[in-house]
């Protein structure tokens, strides 16, 4: 199963790179030519060099495969990925908020010391879905992530491993914003709000189509994984000033101003080649 690239830095060359083809390539028929996807990393600030190395360790992790079509060398969307960007479509465009009463999801397990790496990953790639930790073995979400979950579960091979229940909101001794504090990183995902308001706030308009695509690409790169960190959290589980509703808003604005003709500059420059 191939998984998004949550280890590469937003802003970085290979998130760009990321971002720009599960963006746009199932778009224009899931192939591009090496020197399409120069030109759309150059519109964003990175160099062709940069873009080079990047589309190799793209490469390797599985989302494209080398394709030469009419004589031009290119890449295509491994269809292996297909189902991992429809994922991430769900998640980056559709935010969804839990309610205050509707239900979790208890993910219960116990993994033997032989299988060490096994539930190293597990733990990884449940905290990048947005899982928090109630205890060792124990791990809560909201009940619309299941299928994510039992995803992975099935994906390591670890599904006998766990039992999922699925809850009523729990009977705590404190109150849910309190232990929200202490199952996730609420810190963090504070920071990656705000610092997506600070970043994008201006965003909201460009002069070009180019100047679409570049400021669109930035802000999905920078918006992209705050939806798998934050999973959309009861507001009585938020602190009173908590900027995650802020930061859904204008992502919502900047993808209804700025999606479109960022899309036309994609195919303005497929067109030109």
């Amino acid at each position: 199963m191939i998984v998004d690239d949550f280890d590469s830095r937003p802003g970085s060359a290979t998130s760009l790179l990321r971002t720009i083809v599960g963006a746009h390539l199932r778009g224009v028929g899931g192939w591009m030519s090496v020197a399409h996807l120069i030109t759309l990393m150059e519109a964003v600030g990175v160099p062709a060099v940069s873009t080079r190395s990047a589309v190799l360790r793209v490469k390797t992790k599985g989302l494209l495969v080398a394709e030469t079509v009419d004589g031009q060398a290119g890449y295509r969307l491994n269809p292996d990925a297909v189902p991992m960007l429809e994922r991430g479509d769900r998640r980056i465009y559709s935010f969804r908020q839990q309610g205050d009463n509707d239900t979790w999801c208890l993910i219960s397990y116990s993994i033997p010391e032989t299988q060490r790496d096994a539930r190293h990953q597990l733990r990884r790639r449940l905290g990048w879905i947005g899982c928090g930790t109630v205890a060792t073995g124990l791990w809560i979400c909201p009940s619309f992530l299941t299928d994510e979950v039992e995803g992975i579960l099935a994906g390591l091979g670890l599904r006998e491993a766990a039992t999922l229940f699925i809850a009523e909101p729990p009977l705590l001794a404190g109150t849910h914003a309190e232990a929200a504090a202490r199952w996730w990183d609420l810190d963090r995902l504070d920071a990656l709000h705000r610092s997506f308001l600070a970043a994008h706030a201006d965003a909201t308009a460009a002069a070009t189509t180019r100047d679409a695509f570049s400021r669109f690409v930035r802000a999905l790169d920078d918006w992209r994984p705050i939806p798998y960190l934050d999973p959309g959290l009861p507001p009585r589980a938020l602190p009173d000033d908590w900027p995650g509703f802020d930061s859904v808003a204008l992502f919502g604005r900047l993808r209804e101003t700025l999606a479109a003709p960022a899309e036309q500059y994609v195919r303005e420059v497929i067109a030109a080649r």
